[in-house]
């Protein structure tokens, strides 16, 4: 580390320039999360829920998803906008060995709900000063409408940018938009891998399970109330 005149004299000046009780301003970190699984309810029981109302086991839409190289490849075509949603529905609705294909990503999130909990905290954050953006791979730009997007200062849909998560220029972009460096944004999602992609390019990670766990964790991190009266589940 640098030492000598030079640096002690500089530390004077700043001494001498500074009054009594000077507290040097810290930039507030930004706040920007995920929208489904974040901002609503998991995915998952609604995916289970609309399985059993087409006569298919519970899981089938998760293993397929998790385990399935063509259910992948669409979604992740659906997620970067190269399948449009008509055309993701018909090859996925054959996948589920299905006669009707119209209107399925709908009927898949119909069990999905908003999490006024952590909408909540959203607001909170921003009424406080908190930058707050969103970065979302999209499960067609339809599933939109129900977003509070009016909360956000910048938005990032992955179908829209030709992206997705966990690549690291989804993160970077969305980071550019709210106009912070990485190290300054705290990024809340439900996917391990998706955290993990965004403490890659140097962002803070908040693993979202449900908002009793979430909450207390974000306002450490961005030194701000956002509870609500109820934080139960």
């Amino acid at each position: 580390m640098p030492s000598g005149p030079s640096v002690a004299c500089s530390a004077m000046a700043r001494k001498h320039m500074e009054p009594p009780g000077f507290r040097r301003p810290t930039r507030r970190p930004a706040l920007i999360v995920d929208f489904g699984g974040v901002l609503t309810t998991s995915i998952w029981p609604a995916f289970a829920a609309f399985c059993e109302s087409v006569g298919l086991a519970p899981g089938t839409v998760r293993d397929l998803f998790r385990g399935d190289g063509r259910a992948l490849a669409l979604l992740r075509g659906l997620e970067t906008g190269e399948l449009a949603d008509p055309e993701f529905e018909r090859r996925f609705g054959e996948l589920l060995g299905l006669d009707e294909h119209d209107g399925l990503i709908t009927r898949m999130f119909a069990g999905v709900a908003t999490d006024e909990r952590m909408v909540g905290a959203v607001r909170a954050a921003r009424a406080a000063g908190v930058p707050t953006g969103l970065i979302s791979n999209s499960w067609g730009l339809g599933i939109y409408d129900r977003a509070p997007t009016e909360l956000f200062d910048a938005t990032v849909i992955s179908g829209e940018v030709g992206l997705h998560k966990p690549q690291p220029e989804i993160y970077l972009l969305g980071c550019e938009r709210l106009g912070v460096e990485p190290a300054e944004a705290v990024f809340v999602d439900d996917l391990r891998e998706n955290c993990e992609g965004a403490e890659a390019v140097g962002m803070t990670a908040v693993r979202h399970r449900d908002a009793a766990e979430t909450l207390p964790a974000l306002e450490r991190l961005l030194g701000v109330a956002l509870a609500t009266t109820d934080r139960s589940p």
